[in-house]
This record gives structure tokens, sequence and C-alpha cells, in this order.
């Protein structure tokens, strides 16, 4: 499950007897450790506030009163200044 190279940090977790149970039916009917259980745990919540900081700028965008006309022109004109970044970097 650990596709990139990383420090570990050990996480030592005391759970309640009912909790214990939990995880421990919860891994074994998924055939994951209990370490690769906890970090995916993790890494669902670090989705979730990712999604959240996400819809919170868009909310703000829309709120404020300046506007864009998205339009295919718009994306034209996108497509060419990051081409023409592209470009400048790799002139460097």
């Amino acid at each position: 499950m650990h596709s990139e190279p990383r420090d570990d940090y050990v996480l030592h977790l005391s759970l309640p007897t009912d909790l214990e149970d939990f995880v421990r039916e919860r891994t074994l009917a998924s055939g994951i450790s209990t370490s690769d259980y906890v970090l995916q745990l993790i890494l669902e919540d670090r989705r979730r506030n990712s999604d959240r900081r996400l819809e919170e700028l868009l909310l703000a965008g829309m709120r404020s009163e300046a506007t864009v006309e998205v339009d295919s022109a718009y994306w034209e004109r996108r497509r060419r200044e990051l081409e023409a970044r592209t470009r400048a970097r790799s002139n460097e």
C-alpha cells in the first residue's frame, strides 16, 4: 500500500475493548493490516478536509462580485497562456 518512500511515524493507540473488536473485525473482513486500516482512515479524513476547503473557496468565489465570462474564448486564451509558460520554462 505504501507506494512512495517515507519516514515512518510510529503511533501507539489504546482502544476500549469494543473498538478493538470492531477494528479487528474490519481488518479481518477486508484483509488488511491494522496499520493500513488506520492509514486509510487518516487519508480519507485528509481528503474530506481538502474537499471541504475546496468547497469553501468555491463558495467564496461565487459570493464575490468579481465575475469572469468562461466561454470557449476564455479557455483558448488560458491554453495559449499555458503553452507560452511551458515554452518559456523549457527554454530556461
